[in-house]
């Protein structure tokens, strides 16, 4: 069976943890009985090693008890960027062994629930944690909006993003992001209402900016270039621009710029929201 899920850009600024948007990268794999374990992987993430301890195998190997399993993975999702790639991975690969509940398989062996909630269901989401389990809440997403990824060529693993948060918050850093988080999802749903301001938080942009001390330069310039607002896509260091779509490309021309005046190596893409999230069967192959 093959099975097909988004990257996704997580947090989105205030909205830490619980926040997220799938964007149209894909991830795409295929699980087939075999007579012993195989892996196979091609594009992004194809340098890393193959075999039992792969993210795909380990997934499919739990959802169907045994490993005798050949598992082929074909990305387009840069790893460990910010760009829900993991998530990716383990939805594609719990859908593609048959799982019940991909989502809830997803969430557990990645860890990430956000990112695999906007890759399950697409289109910008809430994710929370209930007693029966996760329940995401599709939100309103302005179809006008378009999503400019800069991807600096440096990875930045989420734990180590994870260990810059402090255990505790202020209450009125916790207000403060409350309050830009209902100015953020208003302007996600409508493009005009949109303001730079919406992207700022005091839980995790500040603390991770020691990782990435370029990072506010290069969120400035995409402001400044176009986008409508700037803010980290999930725990880094790939920075999103989110603007109108015919602003994009000038916009990805600010984002190049900033990188190399910045002297940090990198690519800048052109991005919109998927709609569609997991696609299980014969249409979940990636585009083209």
């Amino acid at each position: 069976m093959r099975a097909r899920a988004p990257a996704s850009a997580a947090n989105l600024g205030p909205g830490l943890d619980v926040l997220a948007v799938a964007l149209d990268l894909y991830v795409e794999v295929e699980v087939e009985p075999a007579e012993r374990l195989t892996v196979t992987s091609d594009g992004e993430g194809a340098d890393l090693p193959a075999g039992a301890s792969h993210l795909a195998a380990r997934v499919a190997s739990q959802v169907c008890g045994h490993d005798r399993l050949a598992i082929r993975v074909r990305s387009e999702v840069p790893v460990a960027r910010g760009l829900g790639s993991s998530a990716a991975i383990a939805l594609a690969a719990a859908a593609a062994a048959g799982a019940d509940d991909p989502l809830a398989v997803a969430a557990r062996e990645d860890g990430h629930p956000d990112n695999a909630a906007a890759a399950f269901a697409g289109g910008l989401v809430a994710v929370n944690g209930l007693d029966d389990g996760w329940r995401v809440s599709r939100l309103p997403l302005d179809t006008g909006l378009a999503f400019v990824a800069v991807v600096p060529d440096r990875t930045l693993e989420t734990a180590r993003a994870r260990a810059a948060l402090t255990a505790y918050v202020s209450r009125s850093d916790a207000v403060f992001n409350l309050g830009r988080l209902a100015l953020l999802l208003e302007g996600l749903g409508d493009r005009r209402k949109l303001v730079p301001e919406a992207t700022a938080d005091r839980l995790h942009q500040g603390p991770r900016t020691p990782l990435f001390p370029e990072a506010p330069g290069l969120l400035a310039a995409l402001v400044e270039g176009g986008a409508r607002a700037a803010c980290w896509s999930g725990a880094g260091p790939t920075l999103l621009g989110i603007c109108e779509g015919g602003d994009a490309a000038a916009v990805a021309d600010a984002g190049r710029a900033a990188l190399a005046d910045a002297g940090v190596a990198g690519r800048v893409l052109e991005l919109h929201a998927d709609v569609e999230g997991l696609v299980v069967g014969a249409r979940a192959q990636l585009p083209g």
